[in-house]
């Protein structure tokens, strides 16, 4: 008997509980919401809107969703940027709104521009995603690590290298050996010279089809040149001698000399009686009409006898006989 009076007891208590534990579960649900619902009409103290790196911080924001703070904050969205959380959803003090803003880069590869959107991706990463193709010699401008910011231009330089081989000639060198048995006017030639030939390698670097850098490679010799010897005399056999003053003017140019009275294209020796230094000349002018003076020499002809200030020297002619 009293055993059933404590069952009848707890059972009774069992019921007390559960009931209690209701009421207090309707009570904080409708007293949470209505405390809820007061708290949203209230402003919220600040939220940070990171602005596609720049960040913002947005006090006093009179706002129930995301869509709210952007219209309060006067921030607005265009077609293709990215936002989170979404419009839509609720926001709360504290809260962390990011948007990432949509950009542009156009890419100039081929002669050709294309535009590609992307969010903050360094160019090399857009150029792979989107299949334009560019190896390690290609170069890329600017640099594929730069972080794409709106309306960037950027350009793939195509980069090829050629071997192009260009033949040239080999000139061939002129030699001249001296006989001391034949006359200073004549010579004769012994070896007939020839042009020989190289082959050049050249290294070319082109950008984009057009050349920018030239580098020779290798060289090979494809045919050897030869050498042309000619036979000079030098045997001066002198004749008839003079003694007077010689003077010099500019006339040729060249190792002559003006005489009164021998033949023109005939030669003779001159030398300077003062140093005994001598030269051969030409005789192709007439004069000089001055008494005592027996032959005017060219200018560079008298400078390897004596120095153009010394104006008129005492020489010794001798006539070459042929």
């Amino acid at each position: 008997m009293h055993k059933r009076i404590r069952r009848k007891k707890i059972k009774k208590y069992f019921r007390v509980g559960i009931i209690a534990i209701l009421v207090f579960v309707l009570i904080w649900f409708f007293v949470g919401k209505g405390k809820h619902e007061f708290v949203r009409s209230e402003k919220i103290e600040q939220i940070v809107v990171n602005d596609d790196g720049f960040e913002r911080i947005i006090k006093d924001v009179d706002a129930k969703s995301v869509e709210d703070v952007l219209i309060n904050a006067g921030i607005e969205l265009k077609e293709k940027d990215r936002i989170f959380p979404s419009k839509d959803v609720q926001v709360f003090a504290n809260d962390i709104i990011t948007i990432t803003r949509n950009k542009t880069l156009t890419v100039k590869v081929d002669n050709e521009e294309k535009k590609f959107d992307t969010y903050g991706e360094k160019i090399g990463e857009i150029l792979a995603r989107n299949n334009v193709e560019f190896d390690d010699n290609d170069i890329v401008v600017p640099v594929a690590d730069t972080v794409v910011k709106n309306n960037l231009m950027a350009e793939v330089i195509k980069v090829e290298f050629k071997e192009e081989t260009v033949t040239k000639k080999i000139p061939f060198k002129k030699i001249v050996e001296e006989d001391g048995d034949m006359s200073f006017l004549k010579s004769k030639l012994k070896q007939k010279g020839k042009v020989g030939q190289r082959k050049i390698i050249y290294k070319v670097a082109y950008h984009n089809g057009k050349e920018v850098d030239r580098n020779v490679d290798r060289e090979e010799i494809i045919k050897e040149p030869v050498d042309e010897i000619t036979v000079k005399g030098t045997k001066v056999k002198l004749g008839k001698k003079h003694k007077g003053a010689c003077s010099w003017y500019s006339h040729t140019g060249t190792l002559s000399a003006a005489n009164p009275w021998l033949p023109k294209g005939s030669y003779v020796k001159v030398t300077n009686k003062a140093n005994g230094k001598s030269v051969i000349v030409q005789i192709n002018d007439r004069g000089p009409f001055v008494p005592g003076r027996i032959i005017d020499l060219d200018k560079v002809a008298f400078q390897k006898i004596a120095p153009l200030g010394a104006g008129v020297i005492n020489v010794k002619m001798e006539e070459i006989i042929p």
